[in-house]
């Protein structure tokens, strides 16, 4: 008995894990998660060309869209973040 619900049981346990990678991006996800997804880099490059591009990249790459605005000085807009942020949010399976 235990033998044939051994795999549902797996699968049961499996579903939290899936769904936590599955986490919507926000504002406050480190741009180099955003940069490993190619549909995430896609909404990059059209919200904010030049970003995952620009020299200083491996520098702010553990920052998030939210932390890089703060430091920007007024560079990235709260109205360029928050339409970032929909966009990543919008994604299939984010």
């Amino acid at each position: 008995m235990l033998f044939r619900t051994g795999p549902a049981l797996l699968l049961f346990l499996a579903l939290p894990v899936q769904a936590q990678e599955a986490a919507p991006y926000s504002r406050d996800t480190p741009m180099e998660k955003l940069a490993a997804d190619p549909a995430a880099v896609a909404v990059l490059n059209k919200d904010l060309p030049g970003l995952l591009t620009a020299p200083e990249y491996a520098i702010f790459k553990t920052m998030s869209l939210k932390q890089l605005q703060q430091a920007s000085g007024g560079d990235l807009s709260m109205v360029d973040l928050n339409k970032t942020e929909a966009d990543l949010q919008a994604l299939p399976g984010h």
